[in-house]
């Protein structure tokens, strides 16, 4: 055995000079030794930890990454621990070696009599290794989880200590090879996290290991760290010769090509923005827009991402309220967009600075100097990762004004990057798969998902300037074998209208958010494409994702589970017997906002956000929405959901579109008034669903109008304020 030989010492040193093997958490180990319980679970009070924690044993779950976990646990484990292993697996060849070194208990889903002599084992104080996934994933994230674990802690009264390990599914001895970069000696980190002892007689089910072990994940993970950092982390893990971005140019952009082009604009751009903080950036999704960002990054200048779809007002508002003085634009894109006058709005008041200048200026001397700088980019950046203040703003996004008059979001470095990796611990996301982003890097969901997120986890992706072209993007697609896709609602329907049935056979994974998903959505692209639209959503404040629907957990009709890392709470709502206001809290929770009444400064929001949106959480987590609680109408003295309105019509007519407002009613309050650009919706139609379904008549519509366009924002929403000045002015 491991213990009783010279093995040990010698394979320490071994695993920590090829490895660098780092454990980190030691103490949570002792702590589950000595009844010390520093857990807390997400969105559920603290676990109850017994008196003898110790003497029932500790079941150690692990993720599992490589054919090297089980040596890395028992050398590192600072007791001898036993290890559980599926029968199949135990039996090949190449863990043989495991019988000679280690207790092994063989377990066979089969012959539930396998696990006596385990079960007695524990009940005794033994510390056993198990891995929930029963296999060395080849996702690279937390595969299906089995309820072995939780049927052993219920029947031995044992702890559970979980525990991550990271860098392995990089080595030669994980199962990633075709699909991520494997070298022999990847640093390895083995990460012991707070320990849990379940309450007499709960029933602990697969889906609550899974959480337990998600959450694993995301704490493991170092957020508290500057963008730029994440960055150059990510080039030297996946290598600066690695494709990172293509757009509608159709040139691929390596880290190193990223970097160099980074450089090269960090130094052109140094004067003219010397004693400015934010900076606005109108662009559209392009490698410019990348080089750009990272290029400020480096600058430590905050980019205020301004929404060139939000017309000319509301591009003025939201500079002012983030004090730009400078705005980085493109000729080119000025040109396309037909943006003229809105430029000249902007140079009115602003500075206006076109990168397609820097071209000319740009010399020999600059090109090799920026490519040594991006080789070494460790280096030549270290003074300035030192010097950024992670708490500090990253970004500044604006709210849709879906609702009203935009305000600044402020978005630091940890908000950003702990989405970022909340994201990752429950998404298979790795560097073979390849990430078609339409949504606007100046929307939350397309910057932070749809561009950070491949940047930072290697995610090779394709930058298009725009969701709205419908018969173009399903093509683009298809010629790039597009694994994930990014969408709303509104947008997904237009590609199902012009896509050809094989355009999407690729995607493995389409994310709808911003708004909600329709059954009829839904329903089309599994029948057409055979792709699952899985359904999150999110809030620009929350970074932006806060819940998602995955292929291990989802649920129909609902938007998912919490991401790991956020607390969830719900205020009641007068006249709403089921539901409440969502209240949110965790590290990807905003700085807080800029307003007009103090442009340039934050205003800090406290440690819980209210997101306005009423919604539902079900026993197991998962959050339904009920409506925006601005988009109630209260008739009557009761809440009526203007979204339940809509979804009535939409039953009717799938494919148009239907918007409820609420306006003042002398008699009841409030009445609701019905647009849509289908002219066969009419409030007898109406009664006749609602009646199949039972939906009180207060949900149908006072008064119906036919418009013939829904006026939108950018980001494909409804634009209800608008809305509501049109139906005031009739």
């Amino acid at each position: 055995m491991l213990e009783k030989s010279l093995l040990r010492p010698v394979l320490t040193f071994l695993l920590k000079v090829f490895y660098k093997v780092e454990v980190r958490g030691l103490e949570n180990y002792y702590a589950a030794c000595n009844n010390i319980n520093p857990f807390e679970k997400r969105n559920e009070p603290k676990p109850d930890v017994g008196k003898n924690l110790n003497q029932t044993g500790i079941v150690i779950a692990c993720n599992h990454q490589s054919f090297l976990d089980p040596l890395v646990l028992s050398v590192f484990i600072p007791e001898k621990p036993a290890f559980a292993m599926n029968v199949h697996q135990a039996n090949k060849w190449y863990f043989r070696w495991v019988d000679l070194l280690l207790k092994t208990y063989k377990i066979d889903p089969l012959a539930p009599m396998s696990m006596k002599s385990l079960m007695t084992d524990v009940k005794k104080g033994a510390k056993l290794v198990i891995f929930p996934e029963g296999r060395i994933t080849t996702s690279g994230g937390i595969m299906k989880i089995y309820d072995g674990t939780g049927r052993i802690i219920e029947k031995t009264g044992a702890a559970l200590l979980p525990v991550h390990i990271s860098g392995a599914e990089y080595s030669k001895f994980s199962k990633m090879g075709k699909k991520i970069r494997t070298r022999f000696f990847p640093q390895i980190t083995l990460t012991f996290l707070p320990p849990v002892k379940f309450a007499e007689g709960e029933n602990i089910s697969a889906l609550k290991i899974y959480d337990i072990m998600t959450s694993a994940a995301f704490a493991a993970c170092d957020y508290k760290k500057p963008l730029l950092h994440s960055i150059v982390e990510a080039m030297a893990k996946h290598g600066d010769g690695h494709v990172i971005a293509t757009d509608i140019s159709r040139s691929d952009m390596t880290y190193r090509n990223l970097f160099t082009r980074a450089f090269i604009l960090r130094e052109k751009l140094k004067k003219t923005l010397d004693g400015q903080q934010y900076v606005g950036v109108l662009l559209p999704n392009s490698l410019g827009a990348l080089v750009t960002f990272t290029a400020l990054q480096m600058l430590r200048k905050v980019p205020a991402m301004l929404n060139f779809s939000a017309g000319e007002m509301n591009i003025l508002h939201a500079c002012n309220i983030a004090s730009v003085k400078t705005v980085l634009t493109s000729r080119a894109f000025i040109e396309k967009g037909k943006l003229e006058h809105i430029i000249a709005a902007i140079e009115k008041k602003y500075s206006v600075f076109y990168l397609e200048d820097i071209r000319p200026t740009v010399t020999a001397l600059d090109k090799i100097t920026a490519l040594v700088k991006a080789v070494f980019a460790k280096d030549f950046l270290a003074s300035v990762i030192k010097g950024t203040d992670v708490n500090s703003p990253a970004a500044v996004l604006f709210t849709s004004g879906s609702e009203g008059v935009p305000k600044g979001v402020a978005l630091s470095h940890v908000n950003i990057l702990s989405n970022i990796y909340q994201a990752s611990s429950v998404l298979d996301l790795n560097e073979s798969d390849k990430l078609f982003n339409a949504m606007p890097v100046f929307h939350s969901f397309g910057l932070t998902i749809g561009m950070l997120l491949p940047l930072v986890r290697g995610v090779n992706m394709f930058l298009y300037p725009s969701p709205l072209h419908y018969r173009v993007v399903p093509e683009l697609i298809y010629d790039c074998d597009s694994t994930i896709m990014l969408g709303t609602d509104t947008f997904f329907n237009g590609y199902a209208r012009y896509a050809h049935n094989y355009d999407f056979y690729k995607v493995r994974l389409a994310v709808a958010g911003a708004e909600k998903l329709k059954d009829s959505t839904r329903q089309n692209f599994a029948d057409k494409f055979n792709v699952n639209i899985m359904q999150g959503y999110g809030v620009t404040e929350a970074s932006p994702v806060i819940s998602f629907n995955t292929h291990i957990e989802h649920k129909s009709g609902s938007v998912g589970r919490a991401f790991p890392g956020i607390e969830c709470k719900l205020e009641p709502v007068a006249g709403m017997e089921r539901g409440g206001r969502l209240l949110i809290k965790g590290a990807n929770v905003m700085l807080g906002y800029m307003k007009a009444d103090n442009p340039g400064v934050i205003q800090p929001q406290g440690e819980w956000y209210d997101t306005g949106d009423i919604v539902e959480i079900d026993e197991d987590g998962f959050i339904t929405i009920m409506g925006r609680a601005k988009r109630f109408a209260k008739i009557a003295g009761e809440m009526v959901s203007l979204a339940v309105c809509e979804e009535l019509a939409s039953h009717l007519f799938p494919d148009a579109t239907h918007a409820a407002i609420a306006v003042a009613d002398e008699r009841k309050g409030e009445q609701i008034i019905l647009c849509s650009d289908c002219e066969g919706v009419t409030r007898e139609a109406l009664t006749g669903i609602a009646k199949e379904k039972g939906i009180p008549e207060l949900a149908i519509p006072r008064n119906i109008m036919h418009i013939a366009e829904i006026p939108r924002l950018g980001t494909g929403k409804i634009d209800y304020p608008e809305l509501t000045r049109r139906i005031a002015q009739n």
